[in-house]
């Protein structure tokens, strides 16, 4: 059935507006008819994005902003109306894509829908998990609260993107320039010393001759190794689009000593937040598992995710299923079992989770402490390895000089 945007009015006289389901036009006139209402003007239903001219991907919100303006709405909307706290946060918004996006949600509530409603009006901003609990809050009457729970949420996982992504920068960061120093000497200085060399028709150390041969060899074919590894990437970004080789990417990724902990730590605890934070808001549990495996990326964790949808939806108890599962952390399903049998399966969830973020927050420290002083090392050998070999033919010549 298609969608329908009216207005109307009531027996009242008063302007209605909205959205209804129907066959055609016909039949939603029929419908509001019915309601006792009287038709003004009736036409098939267009996002707003698309009539604004926006793309789908214009007014994508940020995880930062998507945060703040949920904090805002959860304090607004306890102390004013809805509407008001809408138009107050569109008011005072500085970004404006943020601003774009707030009024359109406005727009939408002005017009008659629910606020869970109203959230998908701008394409693909509102993810199906952040409506469900909206919805959830205005169907229990505790809107701010639940909105305050998943500001909450919403705050804790912007935390851990910026832990991910400050143990990923700093550590790439230091070997790209480690890279770039290394390849400005064999490029650059090997070459003028290597003329030097050729000049006194001695023959050259062994190691001497290795780094001028890979110097020649980044000189005439660095380019094509720059190609072949852009070449490689791309492969492996549009192989990553096949079902099975991303399944089997993934599960090698999981399987690695350490790297494999920290992607199971990480998704397990947004995992246990998340759900934790839905059935506190009242949210059935099958429900909040669906939802919540439409956020998890890694295939494998995914196909474990299915399994215990699978086992619960059956039936079987969330901690059963997650050993069946067999890829989330013991520290996860133990804790889990224990929420079932005493009645508290969302706090219990959340304690799991801080345990898993404390995990993360130490081994991050603990990698980052030993990666940064590893990488120096190894730089510093690459160094050494280069000077050597051009102090070695030095030395040759003054031992032979001294002959």
């Amino acid at each position: 059935m298609a969608s329908f945007d009216y207005v109307a009015l009531d027996l009242a006289g008063a302007a209605r507006s909205g959205r209804i389901k129907a066959a055609d036009e016909g039949d939603a006139r029929a419908q509001l008819e019915r309601r006792r209402l009287a038709p003004v003007k009736v036409s098939p239903h267009a996002p707003v994005a698309a009539r604004d001219g926006q793309g789908m991907f214009g007014d994508r919100l940020g995880g930062r902003d998507r945060s703040l303006f949920t904090r805002q709405l959860a304090t607004l909307v306890a102390v004013s109306t809805l509407e008001e706290a809408l138009r107050t946060i569109a008011l005072q918004a500085d970004r404006p894509k943020l601003k774009r996006v707030v009024e359109q949600v406005h727009a939408a509530v002005l017009e008659g829908y629910r606020l869970s409603d109203a959230l998908g009006r701008p394409a693909g901003t509102f993810p199906p998990l952040y409506r469900a609990m909206v919805a959830a809050g205005e169907a229990s009457g505790a809107l701010p609260t639940i909105l305050d729970r998943l500001a909450d949420l919403l705050d804790q996982q912007q935390k851990v993107a910026a832990k991910i992504t400050t143990a990923l920068v700093y550590p790439a960061v230091l070997a790209a320039v480690a890279c770039l120093v290394v390849t400005v000497l064999m490029v650059f200085v090997i070459p003028k010393v290597v003329e030097q060399f050729d000049s006194m028709g001695q023959t050259l150390p062994l190691l001497t001759r290795i780094v001028i041969g890979l110097s020649s060899f980044l000189q005439h074919f660095g380019w094509l190794l720059a190609l072949a590894l852009a070449g490689l990437a791309v492969a492996y970004w549009r192989a990553l689009r096949n079902r099975t080789f991303k399944l089997r990417a993934d599960r090698f990724f999981l399987g690695l000593p350490f790297v494999g902990q920290l992607i199971r730590n990480v998704h397990a605890a947004r995992l246990a937040r998340t759900l934790a934070t839905m059935i506190a808001s009242g949210l059935p549990m099958l429900e909040g598992l669906v939802l919540t495996a439409g956020t998890v990326r890694n295939a494998a964790l995914r196909g474990g995710m299915d399994e215990m949808i699978a086992g619960v939806r059956e039936g079987g108890a969330l901690s059963t299923a997650m050993r069946r599962a067999g890829v989330f952390p013991p520290v996860l399903v133990y804790m889990t079992a224990s929420g079932e049998s005493s009645g508290r399966v969302d706090a219990m969830l959340s304690r799991a989770a801080e345990y898993l973020e404390r995990e993360f927050d130490t081994f991050t420290a603990t990698l980052l402490s030993l990666l940064e002083p590893a990488i120096i090392v190894v730089l510093g050998g690459v160094v050494a390895t280069i000077v050597l070999s051009i102090l070695l033919p030095i030395l040759q010549i003054n031992t032979l000089a001294m002959n």
